[in-house]
């Protein structure tokens, strides 16, 4: 490296596995859930979503990517 030259990288970037996080805030009193998964399945998404707890008649935002785990039948329901 020399003074006003960017440093560079090559291209040969190596992933060594990675790790699913699945975050929700609780607005009003401002605590935020979290799950660190090994595995991105339908599984694994509906078991963090059983362990938010849902007062009765209190509506619940869900903002999701376009992923197929999100749209499975059994999260749906």
């Amino acid at each position: 490296m020399t003074p006003a030259v960017p440093e560079r990288q090559t291209s040969d970037y190596v992933r060594h596995g990675t790790t699913t996080l699945f975050v929700a805030l609780d607005i009003a009193t401002g605590k935020v859930i979290d799950s660190l998964e090994r595995r991105h399945r339908a599984e694994e998404f509906r078991a963090f979503l059983s362990t938010l707890e849902v007062l009765a008649g209190l509506e619940v935002h869900l903002v999701c990517d376009n992923y197929v785990t999100h749209k499975t039948p059994a999260v749906k329901r």
